[in-house]
């Protein structure tokens, strides 16, 4: 029985702790992997039951033992910049470990939290950049996942703000360009609650299967842009 468990792995970041809620309110158990046991209680405020597990050095067994019996992984860690062998061992490195433990614990459906541009992006940033590493790294988990037998769904906001949810987008390519009508790089911008909303809506409906989806705040309702 899965019981309808989710595992989000980077429980605390923004974007977890505004997911959270909105599964439990859907029906999910969330558990939520920390590396930090201080942060236990904004996890429980959230309605979510904290795992201490630091992705960065947990292995593939570790990881297996969290993931065995849930119905879905959501992968929404990130290193936070700054450090680039930080980066690549949270961003990529850690990310291909959980897909390996959750293709190896039969746990199919996979959500990844990537941003808008990963596919395209190391094409025109200068390696010597400081975004580059984390943009290679995204990079490489979302080929990783697109790769792998699982079910995935890959999330691609634009530039993240702190904006309440509308729970409606637009949809963009694989660019960064709105699929429909012009949008300013300054209307690029993608509330965390949209992609917390977002998460909800694909793991609720089954949408997006095998599919990435870049998205920034819009007019058209969440559940009508993804399908």
């Amino acid at each position: 029985m899965t019981d309808k468990r989710v595992v989000i792995v980077g429980g605390h970041g923004k974007i977890a702790l505004l997911a959270a809620p909105k599964l439990v309110a859907a029906g999910y158990r969330v558990e939520s992997l920390i590396r930090n046991a201080d942060q236990s209680e904004e996890i429980r405020a959230a309605g979510a039951e904290p795992v201490v597990l630091d992705i960065e050095t947990a292995d593939v067994g570790a990881l297996s033992g969290a993931f065995a019996g849930a119905e879905a992984i959501v992968f929404s860690a990130g290193a936070g910049g700054g450090n680039p062998d930080r980066t690549r061992a949270v961003d990529f490195e850690a990310a291909v470990r959980t897909i390996t433990a959750a293709e190896g614990v039969g746990v199919s459906r996979y959500v990844m939290v990537s941003y808008a541009r990963a596919s395209v992006d190391i094409e025109n940033i200068d390696p010597e950049s400081s975004f580059y590493t984390y943009a290679k790294a995204k990079h490489d988990a979302d080929v990783a996942v697109r790769e792998s037998s699982l079910d995935y769904t890959i999330l691609g906001p634009g530039r993240l703000t702190l904006e309440p949810a509308t729970g409606s987008i637009t949809l963009a390519d694989e660019s960064g360009n709105v699929v429909e009508g012009g949008r300013s790089d300054d209307d690029k911008v993608t509330s965390r609650e949209n992609v917390a909303e977002a998460i909800v809506h694909v793991l609720a409906t089954k949408a997006a299967v095998k599919k990435t989806v870049n998205f920034y705040d819009g007019d058209t309702a969440i559940a009508d842009a993804i399908v």
